[in-house]
């Protein structure tokens, strides 16, 4: 087995690209991950993977909450690139959108994202370079874009030709 293996192995895993937001004491910010799951469905929970060294960790970190959008296949090159090619600290990511406040606080975005997820987390698992923020889902409203096809990782890479960028959860 060689390193080369093991990504081979684990670019076999099925992904989909989500926007992830928080926000606190009036700092709002934004990013791109690829891992979002469901842990339980009763009551209804999920899982984030967020890189330590990212804005959105820290308000999610501050904050306990965040909010989970999936990306349509609309989305582009651009658009994606402004959540998950620049960072909050010196960019303002929501520039020129449309952005409403969940119930929780959080900026949700409406443009190229299917549905939003609101979560109060309630563990973090520290998983060396990212934690994975856990908690039940506070609030969900669906968008319903037409078509409303969500955006995988595979898609990504291979259709819009995206590049992962430094950091990503599988580097």
């Amino acid at each position: 087995m060689t390193d080369k293996d093991i990504l081979e192995g684990l670019g076999f895993i099925t992904y989909g690209l989500y926007i992830v937001t928080s926000s606190y004491e009036g700092k709002d910010n934004a990013m791109i991950v690829n891992t979002v799951f469901q842990v339980t469905a009763e009551p209804a929970r999920v899982a984030i993977s967020v890189n330590k060294e990212s804005l959105t960790h820290e308000l999610i970190g501050k904050s306990r909450v965040f909010a989970a959008m999936p990306l349509a296949q609309t989305a582009d090159l651009p658009f994606i690139g402004r959540f998950g090619f620049r960072t909050g600290r010196n960019f303002d990511k929501f520039a020129g959108l449309e952005v409403t406040r969940g119930r929780l606080g959080c900026p949700l975005i409406k443009q190229h994202t299917l549905s939003s997820l609101e979560v109060k987390v309630e563990q973090t698992v520290d998983v060396g370079t990212h934690t994975l923020f856990i908690g039940p889902v506070q609030d969900a409203v669906c968008f319903h874009l037409e078509p409303a096809v969500p955006m995988t990782y595979e898609y990504y890479h291979t259709v819009i030709k995206g590049k992962a960028p430094k950091g990503a959860t599988h580097s």
